[in-house]
């Protein structure tokens, strides 16, 4: 599953707007719900789930995570490009797609192969700078996964993600498809920057949980639960 793809990783300037920054502390972020009241409708939509509950999902219960694994060399260069190319992005996200409202892409194909995706929340670039460590944190809503799909993985260190229990690695052209609702946090010390496509998705639900993640999903602020 993090079979290495063997090529060497493109070259991402860097930038000070890269630079680690203060990074927000605590569950769930972006959503003024008690939790209490949100431990509670996570247990309702992981009863109504048809798919695993844990930490870290296998990705064959995903099909359409074999198309992003085809074309990551493309979206790779599209990546890179694009973060090469102009102003990097606030807060070390760079949004592709999103339900709110499609943003305009600075990666076309990208774009194109994404669009496909059942059940698609949002697209982004989420880039780990050197020396960074995310602190623990809480996704909004288990009503949502999250896949990322490794673009540009250092290799002179380690770049790693604990999730729940299980800890992981990125490797180029690979995806790894989690449940960021466990507690979650993410290191880079190695000495570039790690890449990944971080794709947000619909889990398969049957009811009440369904009817209760479509709710959530409107609920302000969950946009603002954004990780890098």
């Amino acid at each position: 599953m993090w079979r290495d793809s063997g090529a060497l990783a493109p070259t991402v300037p860097q930038s000070p707007a890269l630079a680690p920054s203060p990074e927000p502390q605590g569950p769930s972020r972006g959503l003024d719900i008690p939790a209490g009241l949100r431990r509670r409708i996570d247990r309702v939509i992981a009863a109504s789930s048809l798919v695993a509950t844990g930490p870290v999902l296998d990705m064959r219960e995903f099909a359409w995570t074999a198309l992003l694994r085809d074309h990551w060399r493309t979206i790779r260069d599209e990546a890179v490009t694009a973060l090469s190319g102009g102003p990097q992005p606030a807060g070390r996200v760079l949004t592709l797609w999103s339900r709110d409202g499609d943003t305009p892409a600075p990666c076309p194909q990208t774009h194109r192969i994404v669009s496909t995706i059942p059940g698609l929340d949002s697209a982004a670039l989420a880039i780990l700078p050197p020396g960074v460590h995310h602190a623990i944190r809480r996704g909004a809503t288990k009503g949502l996964i999250t896949c990322h799909l490794g673009l540009v993985v250092p290799r002179d260190g380690d770049v790693r993600m604990r999730v729940g229990d299980r800890v992981v690695r990125w490797s180029e052209g690979e995806t790894l498809v989690f449940d960021d609702t466990y507690d979650h946090e993410v290191w880079n010390e190695a000495s570039g920057t790690r890449i990944v496509l971080r794709i947000r998705f619909d889990r398969p639900l049957r009811n009440p949980g369904k009817w209760v993640a479509d709710r959530v999903r409107r609920l302000p602020g969950l946009r603002s639960a954004d990780e890098a």
